[in-house]
């Protein structure tokens, strides 16, 4: 008989670190050359700001790889030195070099910015041995936009005592008050093989390095240059689509111009002409089997850069991983709804975006101009958001969008109805917030908001809000979200996935942390409950019960997620079902209870993969779910991965196969030249589809783009039998002056 001893010596919660640290950044008059090599005399007679502190594997205690970090600065850019010493260099892992990539499979360094010294908001920036360019903005103590980019360098170079790298942050790329000399400031090292984890500050479990109230903070930035504040970035866009055997060639070409105007050091005005996203990756395909909508993230650059601003207190609570989301999810404002039209793109004119703050007040303000298309009109779609901080962490904020993508044209005859008119949302949201809870040193946040739409004839069931209370620390974790969707309560320019019901969610999480030795890192064990209830008739429509007995992850990397666990679900149909085509669910009430078991291995390796199966009772029938992932990498410039997601239904009104297969292949040459190759098909359209996106970065804030598209359609009936449908060839070059 195998026994499992998991005692918890060794990985106690650490104490309060104290005081704040600090750290003074040296002034410099030469000049640094940005190579990653740390030789020249300022690095030398620079001190380091101190040592690191362990946080994973073991709290609090001293880590077992030495990191120097040294800072200067001149009046243009911010210079962070990092020395990562290595008592094995050649099992340094790296496998990433494309820029913002993920790099969860490789050793890393990352650094905060809290330029403001506000706790909440920062900018961050990492990279792994391979110089990768990884940035990012972070808001609300927490959450993370990953799609921001910056105008900023980074080196790295290897030698027998580890890696090192040199980061090189021009101010002109960063929001700051112009009289402070004092910034928050952060650093994490992650060495992936032993996964150890080791920080500036923060070093607690209950502390994710996102958040910012725990840094430290850096001294003496004195005589910082902006310049004049203007970025002017021109750009050619060229495409050429060819439709089908016998279609037409299309090839289309245009300027474009994108601007950035810091009015004051900590306000932007960003805009846009004639805007093209020709080099937008496409999405991840998605074979719907519920009742709702699907939501499908943002990937264009202009409305990706701030989106922070815009952020609404209903997406402020996570789920832990493995546990779905609500299903009811709401944003008042969505920005796939601007510029994208049931699936076609519809040409902006121009855009014009303010963010920032003043004081500690944020503003976002937005309003693009879409070109008119057949059926829909020109449009004019304007979104407002402000939010005033109070306290260290918390907000009490206001949202406002004006405006209707999909507004019809002006009738052609007079007998036609007339266009509707335009639509709003307005709407308000309170976040308390603190990483010191009842004195206990912990994390708890509270969100409560409310929101309405006006459209023109509804008057009254137009209605959303809700609160929230989240307590996110790292042994325990506990939630209760509760949200009313009225049914006419329909934003325009926002997303909601269901109407017409009352949502309640309650959920805990015990997640250990053993004893390292035992080989075991973290025992996460979840239980969650969801329900809803119609509004109109006070009946449950949906309740489910999630048991996750077994996800443990071991200190090899390796993780099972998943070992029988179960879903015990109700749902009850007020009309049928289509959940495949040609099978219909009749109305009336299913019970079933399907389990799971997924598994992982460690991402360290050069053959990774991952393996989940879904099974038993599905509605009136049976089904099963199978996930499969293998990733291979030749590091640093080779990865393929292949994934599928296959679901085989059996259910006495019908059988059914949803199936989701995908290929990825990235190459990278450098950090500045990567080609990224994407390929996926799913049964349900029958589409098979081929992505190729090459970036080459001339210099940061440089780039040329190529992007080729081919699209096939299955034959009925043949399974390997495709026909050619659409192909297209995008270029794209872009080119930033700095003023």
């Amino acid at each position: 008989m195998l026994a499992i001893v998991l005692p918890n010596a060794g990985a106690q919660q650490p104490p309060d670190v104290g005081p704040t640290r600090s750290a003074e950044v040296t002034r410099v008059t030469s000049d640094i050359v940005v190579d990653g090599a740390l030789d020249e005399a300022p690095w030398r007679r620079t001190p380091t700001i101190g040592e690191l502190v362990q946080r994973i594997p073991r709290a609090g205690t001293k880590p077992t790889m030495r990191t120097d970090v040294r800072l200067l600065y001149d009046q243009n850019n911010l210079y962070v030195g990092v020395m990562c010493y290595d008592p094995e260099p050649d099992r340094v892992l790296a496998s990433e070099m494309q820029r913002d990539a993920q790099m969860r499979a490789d050793d890393r360094i990352s650094i905060i910015l809290d330029t403001f010294r506000d706790q909440s908001n920062a900018f961050y920036f990492s990279t792994n041995p391979n110089g990768a360019l990884v940035d990012g903005l972070v808001f609300a103590n927490g959450e993370t936009n990953e799609d921001w980019d910056a105008i900023w360098i980074v080196k790295t170079r290897r030698s027998d005592q580890g890696w090192s790298a040199e980061f090189a942050i021009p101010f002109k790329s960063l929001n700051f008050p112009a009289d402070e000399g004092v910034w928050g400031f952060n650093f994490s090292r992650i060495v992936q093989r032993t996964l150890e984890e080791m920080r500036w500050t923060g070093a607690r479990f209950q502390n994710q390095f996102f958040q910012v109230s725990e840094a430290g903070e850096i001294t003496g930035l004195d005589g910082l240059q902006q310049g004049v504040g203007l970025d002017v970035r021109p750009f050619f866009a060229q495409r050429w689509i060819y439709s089908g055997p016998g279609g037409n060639h299309v090839l289309r070409g245009k300027p474009g111009l994108d601007a950035f105007y810091n009015l004051t050091p900590s306000l932007r005005l960003s805009t846009t002409f004639n805007t093209d996203f020709g080099e937008t990756e496409v999405d991840d395909r998605q074979i719907n089997l519920t009742r709702f909508s699907i939501f499908f993230p943002e990937k264009r650059t202009f409305f990706l850069q701030d989106a922070g601003m815009f952020n609404f207190a209903t997406t402020g609570v996570d789920q832990p991983g493995g546990i779905p989301s609500t299903g009811a999810e709401i944003f008042p404002f969505f920005s796939r709804r601007i510029g994208l039209l049931r699936g076609q793109e519809v040409p902006i004119d121009y855009g014009v975006k303010l963010t920032g703050r003043a004081r500690r007040t944020d503003i976002g303000l937005l309003n693009v101009r879409t070109r008119a298309v057949p059926g829909v009109t020109a449009n004019n779609l304007f979104v407002g958001r402000v939010r005033q901080n109070f306290l260290e962490q918390s907000y009490v904020g206001a949202i406002f969008t004006g405006g209707d993508p999909a507004r019809a044209a002006a009738p052609s005859h007079p007998l036609e109805a007339p266009p509707r008119s335009i639509s709003s949302t307005i709407g308000a949201d309170l976040r308390l917030a603190t990483s010191n809870f009842l004195g206990s040193g912990r994390n708890m946040v509270v969100n409560a908001w409310g929101l309405r739409t006006n459209k023109s004839g509804v008057t009254d069931k137009n209605a959303s809000f809700g609160f929230a209370a989240h307590y996110p620390n790292d042994k325990f974790q506990g939630q209760l979200i509760w949200r009313e969707i009225q049914e006419n309560f329909d934003p325009e320019l926002g997303f909601v996935q269901r109407s017409n019901v009352r949502m309640l969610r309650l959920g805990a999480s015990y997640n250990p942390r053993p004893n390292p030795d035992t080989g075991f890192q973290q025992l996460y064990h979840d239980v969650f409950y969801t329900r809803f209830t119609r509004l109109d008739n006070g009946l449950v429509e949906t309740w489910k019960l999630y048991f996750t007995l077994v996800d443990w992850h071991f200190m090899s990397g390796d993780s099972l997620h998943s070992l029988f666990d179960l879903n015990p679900t109700y749902e009850r149909l007020f009309e049928p079902f289509e959940i495949s085509p040609g099978v219909v669910l009749p109305a009336g009430e299913y019970r079933f209870t399907p389990m799971r078991i997924f598994f992982t291995s460690a991402q360290k390796r050069k053959l990774q993969g991952s393996f989940g199966i879904t099974f038993g009772n599905f509605w009136s029938g049976q089904a099963k779910t199978i996930q499969t992932g293998l990733r291979y990498q030749l590091p640093p410039k080779f990865i393929i991965s292949v994934n599928s997601n296959q679901t085989f239904a059996n259910l006495p009104q019908g059988n059914f196969v949803a199936r989701i297969l995908s290929m990825r292949v990235d190459f990278n040459v450098s950090p500045f030249l990567a080609f990224a190759n994407l390929a996926q098909f799913d049964n349900r359209s029958g589409n098979l589809g081929l992505q190729s996106r090459v970036r080459w970065t001339l210099e940061p804030g440089n780039d040329l783009f190529f992007i080729f598209g081919q699209g096939w359609v299955q034959e009925l009936g043949g399974f390997y039998d495709f026909r050619q449908q659409d192909s297209r060839l995008a270029t794209k070059l872009q080119y930033t002056f700095r003023f």
